[in-house]
């Protein structure tokens, strides 16, 4: 993979010859803001799951070209947990890092934080792990990600974990492979 250095100029970054590069968590942070109307709502009168999902998607995918700086997509949302309701009225902020990486994809852990505008209180609504993939680039080569280094106290827990996620996403891939081998795409209601 080549890289243009800080004069312009390809640099070889291949890993026999040069360490990867290194970003910080708070490089790769992406903060997103909403109100929650009506129209974002179930009949329940809380955000509709759905809508939710692409907002972390849409903040997860900025973290992911932030920490890259190449294209990428989106491969699993490992676990989307839903913990609280956000009501029509609140807000909901999206907050999303890189909390791993290996050499073409990466984990963007998500923090969903919920406010009543009217009194304040705030209350974690969600979390979630997603899993990207950084594409080849415009020449079709494929890229080499930094290396992610937390500093809080709560990015050095969150991305403590990564290496025991990454292997249960391994073991989880495995099973969809047979999955996938069994499943058919027959139109069922054709003869």
């Amino acid at each position: 993979m080549s890289l243009r250095n800080k004069r312009g100029m390809k640099a070889d970054m291949t890993e026999a010859n040069q360490e990867r590069e290194i970003r910080y968590c708070r490089q790769t942070k992406v903060i997103q803001t909403h109100h929650v109307f009506p129209f974002d709502s179930n009949y329940h009168g809380t955000l509709f799951g759905g809508k939710l999902m692409s907002m972390i998607d849409d903040c997860a995918a900025i973290s992911g070209e932030r920490f890259g700086r190449t294209t990428n997509v989106t491969a699993s949302v490992d676990t989307l947990n839903f913990l609280k309701p956000l009501p029509t009225g609140h807000s909901v902020c999206i907050d999303t890092f890189v909390s791993g990486a290996g050499k073409t994809s990466m984990e963007i852990f998500t923090k969903v934080t919920g406010e009543n505008l009217r009194t304040g209180e705030r209350y974690l609504a969600a979390t979630c792990f997603l899993t990207f993939v950084a594409l080849p680039d415009e020449n079709g080569d494929k890229v080499c990600l930094p290396k992610i280094v937390p500093e809080t106290v709560e990015e050095k827990f969150i991305n403590s974990g990564y290496e025991e996620r990454r292997q249960k996403r391994r073991a989880d891939l495995d099973y969809q492979k047979e999955l996938h081998e069994h499943l058919t795409i027959e139109i069922p209601w054709a003869d």
